[in-house]
């Protein structure tokens, strides 16, 4: 039994802690879990009333043809309109820089404190045990509930695969199919300039002394092996088929000299086994580096030429944290100049969708932004209040991985209250985060995203698991890259994720570098099945939470998941359609009630206890 002294700091640190996340989720107007929010209001000394605040903040409107211009204070986004020829600033919400480095200070001391560590060690043991024993008293009805169900099991439900990088979606054998095709289709095709004279398909290929005929999967050369193990600049190498980065230019980029045509027809060829299997949906991660200010154009004409559209596709803007190799390169002065070159298209297109059509376009279909880069990497600065703005950020070193995601998240609010009030959809934060490196990526994430992806290195950090299972933050995990990359296999903390209740789903990743089916996330699955004994419910539950953490619609989420699904609890859930029995779903609403419960049942006691202890005291003097 812990002492109550222990609980009650515990539980105050804890709280805290999930305050912090909720302001930054309600300010960027990402998701935040009902059910937490309901036992944070409890606690709050006046309601909330989220949808108030943004009426509030909505007053000024901006019309299409309004004459706009932009400047940026404190480097994020802040936009001043022409309106009906009289200058008017529209003062749209951003995050303080000052604040949110005290939030970020409170956290690191919150997730080294000793006595929180201890308690949220006990809470993760205790949740584990529980489901032991849930498991053991339930298991054989869990799958008599689902033999029940008529037509449905895990085949036919669906499943997301929230997590997979555009350029290598497909799998080896798909692509050096296409490329034998493309060499006897278009053998006479120019495919790039060099030195100013044009070089056919043809021609590429024997200056390589290669013909269609000499290709194999060996020789494309493409899958990770044991030599990428902890090798990131290993595994970047095996993007490029034969070792050769004027194949990855002409057949996986959007911007090249055919106009990305190949990659539009591969891309398409993937969608069509989606659209065949049906039940099989995926995210897609498109690459913005923010070296011009045309990258968005460019994207979005590719994306509409080639009519990379599917029911079964979402899109997420991925955006490389290489400011240091740009630096170098002379292609960019200053870290502002990145950020102005993400975020100014997306700004003007949603004042004016005229401005940018195609963008207009493309944008209907993305969901949010990722941040992609080796977290491995060592961090020479740690971001404080001393640390340069954007537009004084001019040294050869990469900002930190907390900068980044910090500048992204501010202009992305900007952006979100700005698409609202136009009637477009809010973006999303989802980086990568946790795979390697210092622990402060993981309080990054826990404060400014609503999913991340990876998420390794909560298994060592107990007090952030925690809060992590408390605000059901979606972990799109991958195993079998994990494996080539980061860590093995069977060392991999998914199934103790799992059996905590953290909301976790499986991903894919790369299959071009780590699966070899056609369909490289029933390959994952698979894989996962039978190395940690998962059940048919485990799988269900896992494809379930897929759908729930990824950017598809909430009409197209009622369709998959029943009409319920943003519920609380046993009532969300419709077997008929997600083959998940209800006693799971209640026994994970139940266990999380408890713990939510008993952290702020402790606050409210203490609370008490001090009302009681004053009136006492005041009827004395009395």
């Amino acid at each position: 039994k812990v002492p109550f002294t222990d609980l009650l700091d515990a539980a105050k640190c804890v709280v805290k802690a999930l305050f912090i996340r909720q302001k930054y989720m309600g300010l960027s107007l990402q998701s935040f879990c009902r059910t937490t929010a309901r036992y944070l209001q409890e606690l709050r000394e006046r309601p909330l009333d989220l949808d108030n605040y943004e009426e509030e903040i909505s007053e000024t409107a901006v019309t299409a043809d309004s004459a706009h211009t932009f400047c940026w204070q404190q480097r994020v986004s802040c936009l001043s309109f022409d309106v009906a020829n009289r200058s008017t600033e529209l003062d749209l919400p951003y995050p303080d820089l000052q604040e949110y480095i005290a939030d970020m200070n409170v956290m690191m001391a919150l997730i080294i404190n000793g006595p929180v560590k201890s308690f949220c060690y006990r809470r993760l043991q205790y949740l584990s045990s529980k489901f032991q024993m849930h498991i053991l008293l339930n298991e054989m009805k869990e799958l008599a509930a689902q033999k029940k169900v008529p037509h449905r099991d895990f085949y036919n439900i669906r499943k997301v695969d929230t997590h997979i990088h555009a350029s290598s979606c497909m799998n080896q054998k798909h692509l050096l199919r296409f490329i034998k095709r493309a060499m006897k289709k278009y053998p006479k095709e120019i495919v790039r300039v060099e030195n100013g004279k044009g070089q056919t398909l043809m021609e590429v290929f024997e200056t390589m002394n290669l013909t269609a005929f000499d290709l194999s999967v060996d020789t494309l050369d493409m899958h990770a092996d044991r030599n990428t193990f902890h090798r990131f600049d290993k595994f970047n190498a095996k993007y490029n088929p034969i070792g050769e980065s004027i194949l990855r230019e002409i057949f996986i980029k959007t911007d090249n000299y055919i106009e990305g045509k190949y990659f539009g027809h591969i891309i398409k060829e993937v969608m069509a086994d989606l659209e065949e299997s049906k039940y099989q949906n995926v995210e897609l991660r498109l690459s913005i580096y923010g070296r011009s200010r045309d990258e968005w154009d460019k994207l979005a004409q590719w994306a509409v030429k080639h009519r990379v559209y599917s029911t079964n596709v979402r899109w997420l803007v991925q955006v490389p944290r290489l400011f240091d190799v740009y630096h170098t390169k002379k292609q960019l002065c200053n870290f502002q100049e990145m950020l102005e070159n993400i975020f100014m298209p997306l700004f003007e297109v949603t004042v004016n969708p005229g401005s940018h059509p195609e963008l207009h376009l493309f944008l209907q279909h993305v969901v949010g932004f990722d941040s992609v880069d080796d977290e491995s990497k060592p961090e020479q600065h740690i971001f404080n209040l001393d640390s340069p703005l954007p537009v004084n950020w001019t040294e050869e070193d990469n900002p930190p991985y907390s900068y980044y995601l910090y500048y992204m998240y501010a202009n992305m609010t900007v952006l979100n209250h700005l698409r609202r009030q136009r009637g477009f959809h809010a973006l999303v934060l989802r980086p990568h985060c946790g795979e390697a490196g210092p622990i402060h990526h993981l309080v990054s994430g826990f404060m400014l995203s609503e999913n991340i992806s990876h998420g390794l290195l909560l298994r060592k950090a107990p007090v952030l698991q925690y809060l992590y299972y408390l605000a059901q933050i979606g972990i799109a995990m991958s195993p079998l890259s994990n494996n080539s990359l980061f860590l093995s296999y069977h060392r991999n903390p998914l199934p103790e994720y799992l059996s905590r209740g953290l909301m976790v789903s499986l991903s894919t990743d790369d299959p071009l570098q780590f699966h070899f089916t056609k369909e490289p996330l029933m390959e994952e699955y698979s894989i996962a099945a039978q190395v940690w004994k998962l059940s048919s419910c485990d799988m269900c539950e896992l494809a379930r939470n897929s759908v729930l953490m990824s950017g598809f619609s909430d009409r197209v989420k009622c369709s998959w998941l029943g009409p319920k699904h943003i519920k609380e609890g046993q009532e969300s859930n419709d077997i008929r359609r997600t083959n998940v029995p209800d006693i799971r779903v209640a026994y994970r609403y139940e266990t999380m009630c408890e713990e939510l419960n008993l952290i702020t049942q402790a606050i409210r006691t203490d609370e008490l206890e001090t009302i009681e202890e004053e009136g006492s005291l005041y009827m004395g003097a009395v």
